[in-house]
């Protein structure tokens, strides 16, 4: 199926015939008719399906048949977790607009960084607003943009923004918009706060799932060692050194680990960075693009980057702590094996954390072995395991003195031996 048949401009051909696009990815395929119609879209499609193509071109479209105005009213929200994909997203717009005849303002706001810009940028209004949600109240909160001639809303990554504690944020922003507008809602996954949201916002919408094929799906090799949590750096050091992995994204918990472990690393002579929430929006954006061109191997990050990066050619992502939940899990391995190249992704797992690892594998159907590395057999399982034979096995009668059982530990003994 070709692009000329989806219903889009000679103009919109044109920038895709110039980007190379020789056919258009399932999820464009199916989405850009529907949004032509203005229906409401519930999409469910993985990272690097195409999915923002598949939305940007037929709103572009739409815009094209709205008369310009000045100031230019907001017609198009696109909401999203990070301001990674704030930017990427923006960026989108920005190149498959460039031959409209009409020109196409994108505004791309974020938090992180000084309001004053964007209140600068908005003046004299725009077309579409790309922004997190905190950001995008602020700016309404000091009337820098208006929402109420929206007739488009756009929820990327849905489940991540609800994850990430923007619900209360939405609900405000919601009560903005006109009633009647067309809603796209994208997600990877849909937990049930997603499908409560999109019943109550979504008027008869077309439904998209989109499941790869088992060919289609990404060459991702998953392993999983156990390794004492004091000795997970050091196993990182031997194992980027002993594969010659070129570039690494390392996930941890926190902001603190992130700055630890990347600063051990740089002790031991690997280039790496942190990457999390509280880093100004020039840093990350530097860290971002050193690693793209291969100056940095190492990348510490934040959950905040799990969606937010996008690499070409990355091979290896750890988990040096394991993630909340099964699907955070998903969006983290999903940063490598892109673009049918192969990857590796790879989870520390140590005696505490072991029975997160079997709930992640459980809700993942995963059945990985735990492996070992020579030099860092984990001796905290080993401890646990002696200490839990002791703990079954009755108490000894002599010993040093103090330290012998007294009556009534040996009566509560008898008690638990007692079926």
């Amino acid at each position: 199926m070709p692009f000329s048949s989806l219903g889009l401009s000679p103009s919109l051909l044109r920038t895709i015939g110039l980007r190379g696009y020789s056919a258009p990815t399932p999820v464009q395929a199916a989405t850009i008719p529907a949004v032509l119609q203005g229906r409401d879209v519930l999409a469910s499609a993985q990272t690097g399906s195409g999915k923002t193509a598949a939305f940007v071109l037929p709103l572009l479209q739409q815009l094209q048949s709205i008369p310009y105005d000045k100031p230019r009213k907001v017609r198009v929200v696109i909401l999203v977790p990070t301001r990674e994909l704030a930017t990427q997203i923006g960026e989108e717009i920005r190149s498959l607009s460039q031959h409209l005849p009409q020109v196409t303002k994108v505004a791309v706001v974020f938090g992180g960084v000084s309001i004053n810009p964007q209140m600068m940028h908005l003046r004299g209004g725009a077309d579409i607003v790309v922004a997190t949600p905190g950001r995008l109240l602020d700016l309404a909160v000091h009337n820098a943009v208006r929402l109420t001639d929206v007739t488009s809303l756009v929820l990327d990554e849905a489940d991540r923004l609800l994850d990430l504690g923007f619900a209360e944020e939405l609900g405000r922003i919601l009560a903005m918009l006109p009633a009647q507008r067309q809603n796209l809602f994208f997600s990877a996954t849909f937990p049930p706060s997603v499908q409560a949201l999109a019943q109550t916002l979504l008027r008869e919408p077309i439904r998209i799932e989109l499941v790869p094929e088992p060919e289609q799906a990404p060459d991702i090799t998953q392993r999983a060692i156990a390794v004492d949590a004091g000795r997970r750096t050091q196993l990182l050091r031997h194992l980027i050194g002993q594969n010659g992995w070129r570039r690494v994204l390392v996930f941890v918990a926190t902001k603190h680990a992130a700055e630890m472990v990347a600063d051990k690393l740089r002790k031991a002579r690997i280039y790496a960075e942190p990457f999390h929430g509280e880093l100004s929006q020039g840093k990350r954006t530097q860290v971002l693009a050193d690693f793209k061109a291969s100056r940095l191997k190492v990348v510490v990050a934040t959950d905040v980057a799990a969606r937010g990066i996008d690499i070409a050619q990355l091979p290896v992502v750890v988990n040096y702590d394991l993630p909340r939940s099964a699907v955070d899990y998903t969006h983290r391995i999903g940063r490598t094996g892109r673009a049918g190249e192969s990857g590796l992704g790879l989870s520390f797992v140590s005696s505490d954390t072991l029975a997160h690892w079997r709930l992640i594998q459980k809700r993942q159907q995963l059945e990985l072995p735990l492996e070992q590395v020579e030099g860092f057999e984990p001796l905290q399982a080993a401890q646990a395991a002696t200490a839990a034979e002791e703990a079954d096995s009755p108490p000894s009668t002599g010993g040093i003195k103090g330290k012998r059982p007294s009556k009534k530990d040996k009566l509560r003994a008898a008690a638990r031996r007692e079926p």
